[in-house]
């Protein structure tokens, strides 16, 4: 008999989810992490009492009522809404867009005057079938908003011409004809009180983590250790590299205290234009509405992704997807291990997704 029914690779949301699950089914479950904490990326870090997001923004949102009502069980939500800044050379406008965004830039006031407008450039643009990110997003909101708010950030962040982007990564960013900031269209959002580190300590209560653990080192060792693996790393790594590597992105964090009370006046300020080497600034009080008296700010700077980097997203061109779904194939025809995650999946999830994705495994596995 195996000392454990699952071993567990990464204790990221999808690992911990399952864990949890596991558990309350009476399962043995051992997690292994090859970092020196728990929580994966929506691990916090503590500054001057504030709690910083390690590995960037993070706002859970969702309309799923029972993933919102499971979360809540293990830590409080606040009320933040989630409202960007764009900053292009000193000019400030609104994120998501909306009719602030459009009476900023144009000045009108009304819906109808925006959507002509809109319209007029989309017409002028002759794109009717979207190829790539550029198309895609000149046909939403025209070129206007697009040189304005979009190519430069989006080049910076991806490391490459908006035209070799897929469509489908501007079609997660809302368009309002209303006076709406509010960044996500979920019923239900906000920002764990006292943090993320929270939900995870509550997800893994009684279970047994081992951190500073890299699988790839001990893989022979931990084999026969439980029944099944639940594998959240990434896929191509799990098998060698056979079909090659996929691609991903990673992120450079530069954070500091500054020693006043208010740097920026909001969580979240974009840099959209090219000459700033950053693509944001992160000012970590305001996601739990901090009195701090002193606060901290962190410029992300996007980065090419080497081994050994942290990875943040995955790359999900064409090329690229034809090697992952090489892997997952492969990888639905194991009987003894199980995927799941951002990159064992290699998909851009968000947590309420994560989440998502590890219920459905746990339902379809768990006996």
């Amino acid at each position: 008999m195996r000392q454990y029914d699952y071993l567990i690779v990464g204790s990221g949301l999808f690992g911990s989810t399952f864990a949890y699950k596991a558990k309350a089914a009476g399962k043995r479950c051992l997690i292994i992490d090859k970092r020196n904490h728990s929580g994966g990326n929506v691990f916090c870090d503590k500054i001057n009492n504030i709690n910083i997001h390690k590995y960037g923004a993070h706002i859970f949102h969702t309309s799923n009522k029972n993933i919102w009502d499971f979360v809540n069980k293990f830590v409080p939500f606040n009320n933040y809404r989630h409202s960007v800044i764009a900053n292009n050379k000193g000019k400030i406008f609104n994120l998501p867009f909306n009719m602030n965004t459009f009476y900023q830039l144009w000045g009108i006031t009304t819906p109808k005057e925006a959507k002509d407008k809109i319209k007029r450039q989309r017409d002028l643009s002759k794109i009717i079938s979207p190829k790539n990110f550029e198309e895609q997003a000149i046909y939403l909101v025209g070129n206007d908003i697009y040189n304005t708010l979009i190519k430069d950030y989006t080049e910076k962040q991806w490391g490459c011409k908006a035209t070799e982007l897929p469509s489908f990564i501007i079609k997660r960013l809302p368009v309002r004809f209303e006076y709406d900031n509010n960044y996500f269209n979920d019923k239900y959002q906000g920002i764990p009180i006292g943090g993320y580190n929270k939900l995870v300590d509550g997800l893994l209560a009684g279970i047994e983590v081992h951190l500073n653990c890299n699988y790839f080192q001990y893989r022979n060792e931990l084999k026969n250790i439980a029944n099944d693996i639940i594998f959240t790393g990434r896929i191509d790594e799990f098998f060698d590299y056979k079909y090659g590597m996929l691609d991903y992105r990673s992120l450079d964090f530069k954070t500091e205290t500054i020693n006043i009370d208010n740097y920026q006046g909001c969580s979240v300020v974009n840099y959209c234009d090219a000459e700033t080497p950053y693509t944001r600034i992160i000012e970590h009080k305001h996601f739990e509405f901090g009195t701090q008296s002193k606060t901290v700010i962190t410029r992300e700077y996007p980065l090419k992704w080497e081994e050994g980097a942290e990875i943040y997203y995955p790359v999900n061109n064409k090329k690229n997807n034809t090697i992952y779904s090489k892997y997952k194939k492969v990888a639905d025809n194991q009987n003894d291990a199980h995927f799941g995650g951002r990159l064992a999946e290699y998909k851009y999830y968000d947590m309420h997704q994560v989440i998502a994705s590890a219920f459905k495994l746990a339902n379809k596995i768990i006996v």
